[in-house]
């Protein structure tokens, strides 16, 4: 098994579908595992991957070293992105999608998903995959590298699935963060389903409902 993630396998059968799940910041792949018992698709035969960002020092933490999947300057000035870093957890993730391919499962049954820091490296990197997807999870997240995106966006996936989830009361990345990113997407065309709830940074009952029913109505047969 490898060291750099966390791996649950279906309970019953061969996996037949996939969800790789990006934690946030400081954080690691044990994250959003208790989430997954709550989620109700042990019939589904779904296997959950959740990486571990690298270790890294992160400059609006003092520059303390912590996982990230990229460094991050400022949350107020996105003019100022880890561009470097955000490709390698791009490319990382790519690496993901083609091992559980040449595991058996197709790009359309793989869903993309992540919290915070980690959503916003599912978002760069689904809208830019040249295969189609089999949808796009973003909670508590922004858009990063949003003046590349139009001209990398893919066709494959110019009409993903898309669930956005916010907290009405975040204060790490404020809802309106999220909004705005929202607003990009739906201005290029993209079909964004935003839903928010009375919380913080964080999930809560309501939100898991949601997702294992919107995970539930694309990876069941």
């Amino acid at each position: 098994m490898s060291q750099d993630r966390i791996v649950l396998e279906p309970q019953a059968g061969p996996a037949r579908a996939c969800v790789i799940w990006l934690h946030g910041l400081g954080a690691d792949g044990h994250d959003f595992v208790p989430i997954v018992p709550e989620l109700g698709l042990e019939d589904a035969g779904v296997r959950f991957i959740f990486p571990h960002a690298p270790m890294r020092p992160v400059t609006i933490n003092a520059g303390m070293t912590m996982r990230a999947w990229f460094d991050i300057y400022s949350l107020g000035r996105l003019d100022q992105q880890d561009a470097q870093g955000i490709a390698d957890s791009a490319e990382r993730v790519r690496g993901l999608i083609a091992e559980q391919q040449a595991a058996g499962i197709p790009a359309e049954r793989i869903v993309l998903a992540g919290f915070s820091q980690g959503g916003a490296i599912a978002l760069h990197t689904a809208l830019r995959h040249p295969e189609r997807l089999g949808g796009l999870l973003a909670l508590s997240t922004f858009l990063p590298m949003h003046e590349t995106l139009e001209a990398e966006r893919v066709a494959a996936n110019a009409d993903i699935d898309i669930l956005m989830c916010h907290g009405d009361y975040d204060p790490v990345l404020p809802l309106q963060l999220g909004a705005w990113s929202r607003d990009l997407l739906q201005e290029l065309g993209y079909a964004v389903d935003w839903r928010s709830y009375r919380m913080q940074h964080q999930v809560c009952p309501a939100q898991i409902a949601d997702i294992a029913a919107w995970l539930g109505a694309r990876l069941r047969d």
